[in-house]
């Protein structure tokens, strides 16, 4: 059994690296095997996501012992080939990853995968650049899974017509462009330093750098913090976000609601790293003081993009900010507890935004009278369509009390995104309040507690009453309200995404048991970087002798 399992970790990568180049093999025109293939691949996805984490749990040690798989690719050992890692936050941002691509693919069968060409390619590079990015363990490669990712999202996020979300979709390219040239300059400067590009072998030579050494790695730290600080949609550089998310395809915003995501993991895992090399101080911004500030306003400014938002979908992008904010300022607070709490409110708000990003399109279509199409989805006058029976399956059916799933479906959302009871996104934001005073004397309380509570319950409070305006604008203020034609593939995925979020809270005892597990790997980060240099439990191919080289000790 240990054989095909111990070649697992590869998995979330190959799978769909083949699906996409598979299709596209088939013309455009064929779309029934295209979406088999990418149905099949996108399950298979998160079969094997699911069977790592729960592998990565205590339930088998005697596989992969501290829940820590080292893959070697190639059979070379770290530092000098490339690994993938797996551990238990990893796992767990697999499954994220992997239940938001289902349900998005799901919804954008009904029909929005044809207003584009090669939506199911690219759809299936973009899960393979996510994947990739939580699961290697060096930094040149994560610069190639993140590549790898934006260059699917800029054809994704172009999906469709319009002039916003070419406007936007332009911006949005140009800014990750310059954001990816400054990942490389940190990641020269770094490697220029230390020799090495892998994180753990990075971190364990940190402590060894000279005075001269260190002012250079640290810059190098800061500029490719910045590059994270850019994909993790914190402020001062996530002005391109509540555009680019606010126009883009529904089925496509809500895969990339986990993106902002990556550069937070890279954030964390880096820093967490970084905090174990003995004698070096982490360097800014991976520190908790450059997080706990930015993050918090990240969180100031989030909330007042959503009390201004007059869109749904603009309105559920800051939403997308606060959510870094909180994140950021979480995990800059510091303290073991912090880290499994701010890890359940992590996955409570992508399964919100994702489900909250799909039901914005359908709640627009109960404004619109005679319109299939929302109108940045329509074709200019004098041009092809993008389709030719794009608008005929928009129709759907009438499902059975469609303005009570709406009304009901904004509502759940609402209490998620504004963390109030009884949903996931009250028990997230009230384990984080929690976790403040565990790490805390008794007396006197730091400013920073202060800080926190003052924050998140003010952006709660903001957030509701900006919800309520936007539910009363969406339901209630007019009487050309129709009731929408909905396709079933269309409502089950959100019903399933906040089904999930329901089950979070119902089970949040055991939620919290495997978070607080990843928490606490997060706080001992020696023992990830021993598992990653020692190559004692390699799962992939046998290792290959290290080759010594002069001037460099593994």
């Amino acid at each position: 059994m240990n054989g095909w399992v111990n070649h697992l970790p590869i998995f979330p990568v190959v799978i769909p690296l083949v699906a996409g180049a598979v299709m596209l093999l088939f013309a455009e025109a064929r779309r029934a095997p295209r979406t088999i293939i990418a149905l099949v691949a996108t399950l298979l996805n998160l079969l094997v996501a699911l069977a790592l984490a729960y592998i990565a749990s205590d339930a088998v040690p005697s596989i992969w012992p501290d829940g820590i798989a080292v893959y070697l690719l190639g059979g070379w050992q770290a530092p000098f080939g490339i690994v993938l890692v797996l551990d238990r936050l990893s796992a767990l941002m697999l499954v994220l990853n992997a239940v938001l691509a289902l349900t998005s693919l799901i919804y954008a069968l009904a029909r929005w995968r044809k207003a584009g060409p090669h939506f199911q390619s690219l759809f299936q590079f973009l899960i393979m650049g996510v994947n990739g990015a939580f699961l290697t363990g060096d930094l040149f490669n994560l610069f190639v899974f993140v590549e790898v990712l934006l260059a699917a999202s800029y054809g994704l996020l172009l999906h469709g017509l319009g002039e916003p979300r070419v406007k936007a979709g332009l911006h949005y390219i140009a800014i990750n462009l310059a954001g990816s040239f400054v990942f490389l300059i940190g990641v020269s400067l770094i490697y220029g330093v230390t020799g090495t590009l892998n994180m753990a072998d990075v971190a364990a030579r940190a402590s060894l750098l000279t005075q001269d050494e260190r002012i250079l790695f640290e810059t190098g730290i800061a500029i490719l913090g910045s590059a994270f600080l850019l994909k993790a949609g914190a402020w001062p550089l996530n002005f391109w976000l509540p555009s680019a998310y606010g126009t883009a395809a529904p089925p496509v915003a809500a895969v990339f609601s986990i993106m902002t995501k990556v550069g937070i993991y890279a954030l964390l895992r880096l820093g967490s790293l970084l905090s174990g090399a003995s004698g070096a101080s982490v360097p800014a911004p991976f520190n908790e003081g450059w997080l706990f500030g930015m993050g918090i306003i990240t969180l100031v400014l989030g909330t007042a993009g959503i009390l201004t938002a007059s869109q749904p979908q603009r309105l559920v992008a800051y939403c997308v900010i606060a959510s870094a904010g909180t994140l950021l300022a979480a995990l800059g607070f510091g303290g073991t507890a912090m880290k499994g709490a701010a890890l359940y409110y992590l996955t409570s708000s992508v399964l919100a935004t994702g489900a909250f990003f799909m039901l914005c399109e359908m709640i627009d279509r109960t404004r619109q009278t005679g319109e299939d199409l929302p109108l940045e989805m329509m074709e200019p006058v004098g041009q092809e369509p993008v389709d030719a029976d794009f608008t005929d399956e928009v129709i759907g059916i009438v499902i059975p009390a469609a303005m009570a799933f709406l009304g009901m479906g904004f509502l759940a959302c609402a209490l998620l995104v504004a963390g109030l009871p009884p949903l996931s996104g009250f028990i997230a934001k009230f384990l984080i309040l929690s976790a403040t005073l565990t790490d805390t004397a008794p007396a006197p309380v730091p400013v920073t507690v202060w800080v926190l509570w003052g924050g998140m319950l003010g952006s709660s409070l903001i957030a509701i009453i900006a919800l309520c305006r936007m539910g009363i604008h969406l339901f209630w203020s007019t009487d050309e309200i129709m009731t929408p034609r909905l396709h079933l593939g269309e409502a089950v995925p959100v019903a399933v995404l906040l089904l999930l979020s329901v089950a979070l809270s119902i089970e949040t005892g055991p939620a919290m048991e495997y978070l607080n597990l990843a928490g606490n790997s997060l706080s001992s980060p020696q023992v990830y970087i021993d598992a990653v240099l020692s190559g004692s439990r390699p799962p992939g191919p046998p290792a290959v002798p290290s080759i010594p080289v002069e001037g460099i000790s593994p």
